[in-house]
């Protein structure tokens, strides 16, 4: 069964920079499609960024183009999330989720229901 567990959040404040990690196990990562979504209080799961199983295909939601960076490590088992210049709308549960590749890939790679494998999140806090 894989498992996926997030770490890497925590307090910073407005303008600060957090990399958020991603270590899958019971499986191997390469044969996986990972997203990273986050959920506000009383809001929905968002995607935030789309890495596919090769790296060379990235995507992000609008609102975190230019400061949000995704990558991955297949050898380590982990994916990464840079986040830079945080802003107080950032702040939620940052969740990893994964598909497998073997299956086709749809449009909207940014959408939760793309995803089966899920981690219990990290938080993310944006205050000063």
């Amino acid at each position: 069964q894989l498992q996926l567990v997030e770490s890497g959040g925590g307090l910073v404040q407005p303008g600060g920079s957090l990399r958020l990690s991603c270590v899958v196990s019971g499986s191997t990562l390469e044969y996986y499609r990972i997203g990273w979504f986050r959920q506000a209080p009383g809001k929905e799961r968002e995607g935030v960024a789309y890495i596919s199983r090769s790296g060379r295909t990235i995507d992000y939601a609008d609102s975190v183009e230019g400061r949000f960076s995704i990558s991955r490590d297949n050898a380590k088992n982990t994916v990464y999330l840079q986040i830079n210049n945080l802003n107080a709308e950032d702040a939620g549960v940052y969740y990893c989720a994964a598909s497998p590749a073997s299956q086709p890939t749809p449009r909207d790679v940014l959408n939760p229901a793309r995803f089966g494998y899920w981690g219990q999140g990290t938080q993310v806090t944006v205050s000063s």
